[in-house]
């Protein structure tokens, strides 16, 4: 049986690398796509780790050759999924994991229209500036870019079927392990809950995103 193929989006500094670790070390059967890009190693990363690092002309050659799944711009640089390795680890019927931004993730939604896409987030605006200054990987004025950006992407977290708060990593792990396996279904009010926080009614998911936008606004005039 082919795997599945399953996009986890985020805000940068929403914690989600952090999320795919957890939940590969707790399940077996899945396989990380290593997105390539053009931007430069943070300190602390490894070339085929994090990321495949490469040359702006190498990536573009590759786009050529239809080597990508999909691919996008962000903050000035090229994120994108190599195909084969996608490709060959589904044949084998292991789950494939894309960490990868909202542009790619609406590329692979027309491609791979079963995919399963689910974007993590802080619960709050101020925890993902939080997190974002207190990694301490960049400066005040990148970090404060990536808020921008943000601010911008949460009008696409509609357009995910899952949206799943990271509050704590084994209760997020276990979330988006429960949506990939089709073992998630809605709690009721009062039913027992497992792992974290997961909204999937569309009203709900919009409110969130106006929500999280606003208040980033807000933090971005001060």
């Amino acid at each position: 049986m082919e795997g599945k193929l399953v996009v986890i989006s985020g805000f940068s500094g929403a914690g989600k690398g952090t999320v795919i670790r957890r939940l590969m070390e707790q399940n077996k059967g899945y396989a990380l796509s290593v997105s390539m890009t053009t931007r430069q190693p943070r300190k602390g990363e490894t070339d085929g780790v994090e990321y495949h690092f490469v040359k702006n002309e190498v990536f573009e050659e590759l786009i050529r050759q239809d080597g990508f799944l999909e691919h996008a711009g962000y903050v000035d640089h090229y994120y994108g999924t190599p195909r084969a390795f996608v490709e060959e680890n589904m044949a084998a019927g292991r789950n494939v994991l894309l960490e990868i931004e909202v542009q790619g993730a609406m590329q692979i939604r027309e491609k791979y229209p079963d995919a399963i896409l689910a974007f993590v987030t802080p619960p709050t605006a101020q925890e993902l500036k939080n997190r974002l200054f207190g990694r301490k990987t960049e400066s005040e004025e990148k970090a404060m870019g990536r808020l921008r950006r943000a601010a911008e992407e949460a009008f696409s977290i509609p357009e995910y079927p899952y949206l799943i708060i990271n509050e704590d990593v084994d209760a997020c792990a276990q979330s988006l392990q429960s949506v990939i396996s089709g073992a998630w279904t809605p709690q009721e009010p009062d039913g027992p809950h497992i792992g974290g926080e997961i909204i999937t009614d569309p009203a709900e998911k919009e409110a969130f995103a106006r929500t999280f936008s606003a208040r980033l606004e807000e933090i971005l005039s001060q």
